[in-house]
């Protein structure tokens, strides 16, 4: 499941020349958003330090001391300037705390009517030499959409929204463990990745044979409790018409398989030799399976796409939806800003409200319809679309991202599978870039407006090289 609680670290900055009275206001202020947006806060009280503020050495290692006590529960630090602040003693909090989370540099406002010795802030300034001193720490940080704004402005608890699922990607991300189950499709050199890179940045892959799967499959029995109830969640999921009853308890023995092996590994997504060799050896498709995964937040994508389901993880992540994986697949009549996104089915429920069970057949064609039962069809409706990949550029060492928004639209489309219509501004200079730099034909997507978030995450705090399509401004 994607958490929805979270515990920041704050730091409120002070300057001893500032009236005291801001940084009382200021936990006041904070205290109230955070109770609205049901967020826990770790922060040094008003007997620890003078307001509870950080001023001095002595008061940074005491609030970094209170931070490491709770380095499990702080998923990023929120630096409050109610007035100037002192930049040392905010750079060194983050120093000795050595939390590695995503920082938000906050700053009041002034009112220019009150602007005498009792009410002054100059947070203005003091936000610039904080920056100025995390930079030279190499401590990486966010930034609000405007220099300085209130607390309880719309305008901040947008940032800090936005912040929020900023830290839920990197801390996710950071961490992630993948399973590839079986080796890619031979014809697709597009998925070559490399994990060296991706364990490099925290990521870490499990692989197995998917004979050893296919293999476990088929040691259960069909009135195993295990297999009984995975076909009833089958069944539940989504409707099945013409699909013969032993194929849907393959399907469940699959699920079962898969499920376990994920467990004795605590897995957090998947990528599937979805074809042929599971068609072949086996006699189904496990695109059912792998949209019901998704559905959970277990992400899974086909043709054994590790950076792509990566890329569905942090998708997942940032939007607080299902994310799918699917081909940029077709141009959309004469219109250079539309395309058509399909697979052969196994994007989450989320995206199909007319979801059913059906077969494939492309890979019918050659492997036998009776062979390929498990895909899904289903149209995806009008609504906002965030789309997004990574990929390991392993010739340069580096990883490299690409992030955009656009629209799903209601227009005609007449195919199977899974399928949707998208709206991207300037589709043809992105497709330009998609070649140009060797990305794959896969690509992320979620139902959201999250393309900031992942710039934020990807670029600032993993240094990977991101392109951000059409960003809107601000």
């Amino acid at each position: 499941m994607i958490k929805t609680n979270f515990t920041l670290g704050v730091i409120y900055g002070n300057r001893d020349f500032f009236p005291d009275a801001l940084v009382a206001e200021a936990r006041a202020d904070m205290a109230r958003l955070f109770r609205n947006l049901g967020i826990s806060a770790v922060q040094l009280s008003e007997k620890a330090s003078k307001l509870g503020g950080v001023e001095t050495y002595a008061e940074a290692r005491k609030c970094a001391e209170l931070f490491k006590q709770n380095r499990e529960r702080i998923e990023g630090v929120l630096v409050v300037l109610p007035n100037f602040g002192d930049e040392k003693a905010v750079a060194d909090t983050l120093k000795l705390a050595g939390l590695n989370v995503p920082v938000l540099v906050q700053g009041y406002p002034d009112d220019p009517g009150k602007l005498s010795p009792a009410r002054r802030r100059d947070s203005f300034c003091g936000k610039i030499s904080v920056c100025n001193n995390l930079v030279q720490a190499g401590i990486r940080f966010s930034l609000t959409t405007r220099h300085v704004c209130h607390p309880l402005s719309a305008a901040f608890e947008n940032d800090l929204r936005r912040f929020l699922r900023v830290c839920r990607v990197v801390n996710g991300v950071r961490g992630a463990r993948l399973g590839a189950i079986g080796a890619r499709p031979g014809a697709f050199n597009t998925v070559r990745y490399s994990e060296k890179l991706l364990e490099r940045h925290g990521v870490s892959v499990t692989t197995v044979d998917l004979s050893e799967i296919l293999a476990a499959a088929g040691r259960l029995g069909s009135n195993a409790p295990a297999v009984r109830d995975r076909l009833a969640e089958i069944r539940a999921y989504a409707p099945a018409p013409g699909v013969p009853a032993e194929k849907l308890a393959q399907m469940a023995k699959l699920g079962v398989a898969i499920s376990e092996w994920m467990e004795a590994h605590e897995l957090d997504a998947t990528a599937i030799q979805c074809w042929t060799s599971l068609q072949r050896n086996f006699g189904c498709n496990a695109c059912t399976l792998m949209s019901m995964m998704s559905e959970k937040f277990l992400p899974s994508a086909c043709e054994v796409d590790v950076t792509g389901v990566l890329t569905m993880y942090a998708m997942q992540l940032a939007s607080g939806t299902p994310a799918a994986l699917v081909d940029w697949n077709n141009n959309y009549a004469d219109d250079e800003n539309k395309c058509v996104l399909f697979h052969c089915g196994n994007w989450a429920k989320a995206f199909l409200p007319d979801i059913r069970i059906s077969n494939a057949p492309i890979l019918g064609s050659t492997l036998g319809i009776e062979n390929t039962y498990g895909a899904l069809e289903g149209r995806t409706g009008p609504g906002p679309l965030t789309f997004g990949r990574i990929t390991t550029a392993d010739a340069e060492g580096a990883i490299r991202a690409y992030v955009g928004e656009g629209e799903l639209t209601a227009d005609e489309l007449n195919t199977f599978g899974n399928r949707a219509v998208a709206r991207v501004p300037n589709l043809q200079k992105l497709m330009r870039y998609i070649c140009r730099h060797g990305f794959e034909h896969h690509v992320a997507m979620t139902q959201s407006k999250t393309a900031a978030v992942l710039r934020e995450a990807f670029g600032n705090y993993f240094g990977w090289e991101v392109y951000e399509h059409e960003p809107a401004e601000g």
